[in-house]
């Protein structure tokens, strides 16, 4: 406060030597001003220092945080012909302020995974560039507040990507790109490397999805793919399911050679996206103008509760999965997202135990070798970057829920559920033909069918465009393939109990069903003839009435004969297979 509080007078001194005739009310003006733009620049610096993880620690300084930019936007609008004429206030300062509060936004959506915060910092974005605030910058000889200008259109961009709105992408990328020249030119800067490869990863992560959906007029159309209303098959009377609640999430990205943007893989992007529900917006519930408090939030609206990792070490790893451990209330899941490349067991030892089989890679500074990192240590020692399923054996005591997109996914088929409780894990294939292969950069398959089957349907039949009508006849006939796999999952007599547990929460279900939709479409594809090209799960699905069941196989037909690509499918009426 007292830092604040000589801010505040240094403020007053300089405007009493300008002009001593200032009225008094005016200059009260400029120093409630100074106060307020201090106080929100300190507490917005303070947000680096709250800790990551846990969910009650940051509430209230978030709140707070809010609490005064909310008043400092307020006070520019209705003292904005004094503040110009008295403070000299800049149209890019008022810009500086929004761009603020779109960040405040967009962190308290990272924090909570309330999607309808994304609409509130994309609002805030959207009007700097409306309103030209950052136009007088390129005019001032400080290339300090052009970078301020670049990181805007960076941090917007995010924004948008995670809102699915390309072509407005495509535009800011554009503007971007003009922006990062004219600064280069005018500035003998050292960062334009830096500048340049955000464009190159923002343009890949933009051209990642493999097929395109166009109209009429070959326009490409975007559809999203977070949970909406009438997407998931609804429980049916007598279905007899868990009452658990997919609570928490850890989306950890580690993939080597992957499109990523701004600390996202494209496989983090994706699941991120398919464990949320559509954004609502919050301004269009509220009659109040500016800037929401985080405590205005539509009633049931609740998305799992999610950490994004790009490419945690083990330690940062372990410290996120024991808090949400911790704070996981009751009835509920955690849920464990791994994508990341494959550790593979330096050699066989006598007794093969949760530590024998390798895992997956977390952060370290050694060298990769070929995506796969070199194993130069003796046979006796195990690699100490890795991720071993044994790791996560503590975990069990609670409801775990696991995915592991990995060369060596299949190690995790060696867990033991020592605690009786909910477990599963899902195992994407370790191997792909090579034809699909090229396509790892992208993102990975599997996940693609986690995310949007009909995507990656499309990708495995060599695809890559599609009329918006096909694509809306087949999103009518995959609802229906949908429907017939929740049937067999909570019919089946022989079905592990596990999947039942989790069957009950709209998220899981849905990737269950999805699950094996995917594995049932890869057996029957003729290129993908190895076990090891196939997802895996523990506990086992029972194959006959799920992944090789004869009414999913007539579906997975029926789908590739509108696509007229049945030639792509074994045919067991025809060929035996």
């Amino acid at each position: 406060t007292s830092q604040l509080l000589s801010h505040t007078w240094i403020c007053s001194y300089q405007i009493a030597e300008v002009e001593d005739d200032i009225p008094l009310g005016e200059r009260k003006t400029v120093t409630d001003f100074c106060y307020l733009l201090d106080k929100s620049k300190q507490l917005f610096n303070g947000l680096r220092d709250l800790p990551q993880y846990g969910h009650k620690q940051w509430q209230s300084y978030f709140g707070r945080t809010f609490d005064v930019y909310t008043k400092l936007w307020k006070f520019q609008q209705q003292h904005r012909q004094v503040l110009d004429s008295r403070y000299g206030l800049k149209r890019w300062q008022i810009g500086e302020v929004a761009s603020k509060i779109g960040q405040l936004y967009y962190h308290y959506y990272l924090r909570t995974s309330e999607t309808s915060y994304l609409n509130e910092a994309f609002s805030f974005y959207s009007a700097i560039r409306q309103r030209s605030y950052y136009f007088q910058v390129n005019k001032e000889d400080r290339p300090e507040l052009v970078v301020k200008k670049l990181r805007y259109y960076a941090r917007y961009i995010v924004v948008c990507l995670l809102l699915n709105k390309m072509d407005l992408v495509k535009v800011l990328v554009k503007e971007l790109s003009e922006e990062i020249e004219d600064y280069t030119q005018r500035f003998n800067t050292e960062d334009q490397l830096e500048w340049n490869l955000v464009l190159q990863e923002v343009a890949a992560f933009v051209e990642a999805d493999p097929v395109m959906v166009v109209n009429d007029n070959n326009v490409v159309v975007v559809h999203s793919n977070r949970l909406q209303e009438g997407c998931v098959p609804p429980l049916e009377q007598g279905m007899v399911v868990g009452q658990l609640v997919l609570a928490d999430a850890l989306i950890i990205g580690n993939s080597n050679n992957q499109v990523k943007f701004s600390e996202l893989t494209i496989d983090m992007f994706r699941m991120l996206q398919a464990l949320e529900r559509e954004p609502v917006n919050l301004a269009t519930q509220t009659s109040k103008a500016g800037p929401l408090e985080p405590n205005e939030k539509p009633a049931k609206r609740e998305n799992p509760h999610k950490y994004l990792l790009y490419k945690p070490t083990f330690s940062q790893l372990f410290t996120f999965l024991s808090a949400s451990f911790k704070e996981l209330p009751a009835n509920s899941v955690l849920l464990v997202y791994l994508s990341a490349t494959g550790v593979f067991p330096a050699g066989r030892s006598d007794y093969e135990g949760p530590y024998d089989f390798g895992g997956v890679l977390t952060n370290t500074n050694r060298d990769v070798v070929n995506g796969e990192t070199a194993q130069k240590k003796s046979q006796a020692q195990k690699e100490m970057h890795c991720l071993h399923p044994g790791d996560l054996f503590p975990f069990t005591r609670k409801p775990l829920f696991v995915i592991v997109d990995s060369t060596n996914s299949t190690a995790f088929k060696n867990f033991n559920n020592l605690f009786g409780q909910p477990l599963v894990c899902l195992m994407s294939p370790t191997s792909y033909p090579k034809s699909v292969q090229d396509q790892t950069q992208r993102g990975s398959l599997f996940t693609l069918f986690l995310y949007c089957p009909l995507l990656a349907f499309f990708s495995v039949c060599g695809l890559s465009s599609v009329r918006r009508g096909l694509w809306e006849r087949a999103q009518e006939l995959l609802r229906k393939v949908y429907r017939d796999i929740g049937q067999m999952i909570t019919r089946s007599r022989t079905m592990d109990q596990a999947f039942l547990q989790f069957y009950g929460d709209e998220f899981l279900r849905l990737i269950l069903i999805r699950f094996v939709f995917c594995s049932a479409a890869l057996r029957m594809h003729k290129l993908f003839r190895e076990t090891r090209s196939f997802p895996e799960s523990y506990p086992e699905l029972p194959k006959q009435d799920t992944v090789e069941s004869s009414v999913l196989q007539k579906h997975i037909l029926e789908l590739a004969a509108m696509l007229d690509v049945q030639n792509l499918f074994w045919d067991d009426s025809l060929e035996g297979y």
